[in-house]
């Protein structure tokens, strides 16, 4: 059971909240008591999960610039505050490397990764935090600090999006705290490609010795979003079960080897 941290009654908008970590996030929001909007592609998970959250939704992608307006204005609405945006949508493409890269998917890359947070938090800030403060978290990735194969739009627009976080928290202090998450590799849909293949394998490399759940992210999403975190602004939390200190551990039946790194970057 995830702690309340005294969320009861404040109001979130959690994006690309209908599956994964987005879900999990909205989900433990809601059982902390705050009233949770969603935001995601498809109209039909967008009602499923909004009504068994007790909340509202809003189908749309964070590309579209009225879709942030809408999904401000669908909250204002429904909850009369909005205390709390979580902007976790993001896509993976293009994959493969850079050299290869079709232009017009590079760009789309950074609109939904870097864009789409920028709005919907300027939308949450003029609608609401400006004047009675707020909390914006953004789900990074822990392959946002090095480079790895085939992910390197991914990785890129992530790292864009880390000082993004790290700019609008200087800019929206003391009102609006602005941190980030950066899962290592999750369970997701989205990281399938990842995992699925070698889970066993990346496992075992790992000090936790286990990849990562959404249900591991949403935690520590929670903490940012409640009153625990009120002393925390411009940081950005690992959550990668000891990716960073990997060469440090010894795999059972195996030594670790220094230099060793996971596979690249890992989707959140």
């Amino acid at each position: 059971m995830m702690p309340s941290y005294g969320l009861r009654g404040r109001a979130a908008v959690v994006t690309g909240g209908t599956r994964g970590i987005g879900r999990a996030v909205a989900g433990a929001l809601a059982a902390a008591g705050a009233l949770v909007c969603v935001s995601a592609r498809d109209a039909d998970e967008v009602r499923s999960t909004a009504a068994a959250l007790g909340g509202t939704g809003l189908a749309g992608s964070v590309a579209e610039p009225e879709h942030a307006r809408e999904l401000t204005r669908l909250a204002l609405g429904e909850f009369g505050r909005l205390d709390i945006l979580v902007n976790n949508a993001a896509t993976n493409r293009p994959y493969g490397p850079l050299m290869d890269a079709d232009p017009g998917a590079w760009r789309e890359a950074f609109t939904v990764n870097v864009e789409g947070p920028l709005r919907l938090t300027q939308c949450a800030w003029r609608g609401w935090m400006r004047e009675h403060g707020g909390s914006v978290v953004n789900i990074c990735t822990e392959g946002a600090t090095h480079v790895g194969p085939d992910v390197g739009a991914y990785g890129t627009s992530k790292a864009a999006l880390l000082h993004l976080t790290r700019q609008l928290a200087g800019e929206l202090a003391p009102r609006v705290r602005v941190n980030s998450v950066s899962p290592g590799l999750v369970r997701t849909e989205l990281a399938r490609f990842m995992w699925e293949p070698r889970e066993a394998e990346i496992a075992a490399g790992l000090p936790l010795g286990r990849i990562g759940e959404p249900e591991d992210v949403a935690g520590a999403v929670l903490w940012l979003c409640s009153d625990a975190a009120r002393w925390v602004t411009g940081a950005d939390i690992l959550v990668d079960g000891g990716t960073r200190v990997r060469a440090a551990h010894a795999p059972a039946g195996g030594r670790g080897e220094p230099g060793d790194r996971p596979p690249g970057p890992a989707p959140a």
